[in-house]
C-alpha cells in the first residue's frame, strides 16, 4: 500500500511539472545592468526542494516568473543536502529557502511565505 501511495504523489507531482513547464508564463525583464545585480544579490540564497513537490513547483513557478536564478539544492533521501536542511532549518520540510544576510542565516518556510518574500525583495 505505502509503495501505491508513493507512486501516485510521484505520479501527480510529475504531472505538475510538466503542466507547469508547458503554461509558464514569460520571466520579468531587467536591464542587463539590473540582473546582473540581482543575480549577485541571489547568491546569498538557496532553496531547498523536492522536485515533484507541488508546493515546490509553485516556488520555481514563481522564480522563473521574477526571473530569479536562485540555487536549487535538492533535499531528497541520500542527499547531503537533505542533512543540511535538518541541521539548520530544525526540520525536514520543503520548499525552504536559506537566506544569508549580514553573516546571519534563516530558513524561511512555506512556499506562499517564500513567493511573498521573494516579490517583497524582487519585484521591479
Amino acid at each position: 500500500m505505502k509503495f501505491f501511495i508513493q507512486f501516485i504523489r510521484n505520479l501527480l507531482g510529475y504531472t505538475i511539472i510538466i503542466v507547469d513547464f508547458l503554461t509558464r508564463g514569460q520571466k520579468l525583464k531587467r536591464s542587463p545592468e539590473q540582473q546582473l545585480e540581482v543575480n549577485e544579490q541571489l547568491k546569498s540564497l538557496s532553496l531547498y526542494q523536492f522536485s515533484a513537490c507541488p508546493f515546490c513547483t509553485k516556488t520555481r513557478r514563481a522564480m522563473h516568473k521574477l526571473n530569479l536564478p536562485i540555487e536549487k539544492r535538492n533535499a531528497s533521501i541520500g542527499s547531503s543536502y537533505r542533512m543540511e536542511l535538518l541541521e539548520g532549518g530544525g526540520k525536514l520540510k520543503v520548499p525552504c529557502l536559506r537566506i544569508e544576510e549580514n553573516n546571519k542565516v534563516s530558513w524561511l518556510y512555506e512556499s506562499s511565505d517564500i513567493i511573498t518574500y521573494l516579490e517583497k525583495r524582487f519585484e521591479r
